[in-house]
This record gives structure tokens, sequence and C-alpha cells, in this order.
């Protein structure tokens, strides 16, 4: 089976305002609510695949009844941990350009932590575990760490698609997948840009201290896979991006859900590239339909 984990949920209300204007009334002309988080992303885009899947994560307040209400619509099966506080808002303004107001989420208590890591304890050997996005404002970013303790003990294996040095750390326990983008590589390693030459050189360095696939997505250059096997780049397609949000999130849904029917890691590459790239170019998350038409147009090319 494969869970999310989204530790720090949202309702994402997205809104279009044609002249975005600072300091005055602006009038929207369009409006949606949606389930979001980065995992509860990968879980609408992985059940779009036709594959099941159980999102896991902390909810809380009328919000969060909403997300669970709006995951049961697309028959996402859930098993989340209740919270004293409200899962947070998060706003998204479609104008001119993209601006992204988000909100820093419940706090959680100590009891509330334990119980979601009990549940880590009950995974068998052929789960896999998609770990993404920020975590709530009080819990400390070691509890990403004993998440994959808790996880490599059983056997099952995990994704890491998170910001900080608990990439680095989590090395060891040998993720199944690191998603960096190119400025998180960059902040990862301490630089503030990367060149070719040094994302080919990080990209490496995380393979060979024990992550199985790294995959670093470009922007509109593309992606690269970095494998024990050798390297491989994905170029991008040409079209008109509409829509970032969840473009990353989409890669890693395709990755995964490909993985666990062919464990063949340039198929699950190419399926991760086409559903970030179908985000990319529709207003929601990828349909298998839009998937399946850019599968043709995706080259992987070995170097």
């Amino acid at each position: 089976m494969i869970y999310t984990m989204t530790l720090n949920p949202a309702i994402d209300f997205l809104t279009q305002v044609p002249e975005l204007q600072v300091g005055t009334l602006n009038r929207a002309t369009d409006e949606q609510y949606f389930a979001g988080g980065k995992g509860i992303n990968v879980s609408r885009v992985i059940k779009r695949l036709g594959v099941e899947n159980i999102a896991l994560g902390f909810i809380g307040g009328f919000t969060g009844e909403f997300i669970k209400e709006q995951l049961a619509q697309e028959k996402i099966a859930t098993n989340f941990t209740r919270v004293t506080g409200t899962s947070r808002i998060n706003v998204k303004v479609h104008g001119q350009s993209e601006t992204a107001i988000n909100t820093s989420g419940p706090a959680v208590t100590a009891a509330e932590l334990e119980q979601l890591l009990k549940q880590l304890d009950q995974l068998k050997t052929k789960d896999i575990v998609v770990i993404s996005g920020s975590t709530p404002k009080n819990v400390p970013k070691s509890y990403l760490l004993e998440m994959v303790q808790r996880i490599h003990a059983t056997g099952a294996q995990f994704i890491l698609d998170v910001e900080g040095l608990v990439l680095l750390d989590a090395l060891p326990y040998q993720p199944l997948l690191l998603k960096p983008n190119q400025d998180e590589l960059a902040e990862l390693f301490g630089e503030h840009a990367l060149t070719a030459a040094q994302i080919d050189e990080y990209g490496q360095q995380l393979v060979a201290k024990g992550a199985q696939h790294v995959i670093v997505s470009l922007g509109g250059a593309g992606a690269i896979l970095y494998t024990s096997q050798g390297k491989y780049r994905a170029d991008p397609v040409i079209g008109t991006v509409k829509n970032t949000v969840g473009a990353g999130d989409s890669v890693v849904a395709g990755f995964v859900a490909t993985w666990q029917q062919s464990h063949d890691a340039l198929t699950s590459f190419k399926y991760g590239v086409a559903a970030g790239t179908a985000t990319a170019f529709h207003d929601d998350l990828a349909t298998q339909a839009q998937i399946s038409d850019l599968l043709t147009k995706i080259h992987i090319i070995g170097e």
C-alpha cells in the first residue's frame, strides 16, 4: 500500500484577480476550494492514476472536516490523526502573476505526535510512505527523522519531498526517492545557485550516500533522474504553463504509482515527468487522460 503523509494539510483557496492591486479593494472573477497540502496532492494524483492509497497526517477543526470530505468524494481512503487545533487555509491568487499566502497551521500536542508515530509501527515491508510538505509550527524538525526511523524499522520504504537538512540525515535509511528542485538542492549544500556540473555533483552525492533515486526538477528545463545505474534527463515538453501548484507533487505521484507496479526506475521517471507536466499545463492536478496524452512526448535520455 502507498501512504501519503501530510503533516500540515490545508484548504487551498484559489482565486482569480486579473489586476491585483495592493492596498485597495480587489474583485475576484473566480474562486475554488481544494483539499491541499503536498502529500494530499500526491494522493489525489495517485488515485487518478488508478492506484489505491491512504492519506495520513494531522487534521483539525471545520477545515479538517472539509479536507476529509473532499478526499472522500474522490474515494481516497484516509486515516488522519485528529488534533485540537484547526487545519490551515492557504490562499493562491492568480493574476498577472501567481501570489501565494501560506499560513503556519495548528499546534500539535506531544500525545498527538506520538499517536501518529504509532501508526507507522504497523507498516508492512511492501508499503511505501510519501512524506512531503511543511510541518506545523511547533513540530520539531527532528520529528521527520524520527518518522523515517520508524518506517525503516518496519522494512517499508519512504519518499521524502521536504525542505531542509533532514534530507541529508535520512540518507543512511536509503530513501526510495528524493525530489528536490534545483533551488532546494542548492540550499541543501549551502549554495546560492548551481551550475549544471554542480547539479550533477550533488545529485550523484545523494545517491552515493544512500538515496535509491533522486529527481532534480529544473522547472522549464525539464528534470534529471540520478540512480546508481546512471543519470537520465527528461527534456521539457513545449506548452503553456497555467498552474505550478502541485506540479512537483504530481512528479512524485507519477513516480511512486508506477514504481509500485513496475519497480522500473525509467518508466516511473517518465510517468512522473508526464504527471508534473500535465498539472503545469492545466488548472488543476493532472488527470489520467492528460498524463497519458503526454507520455509519448516525454523523451528520456541516458547521459
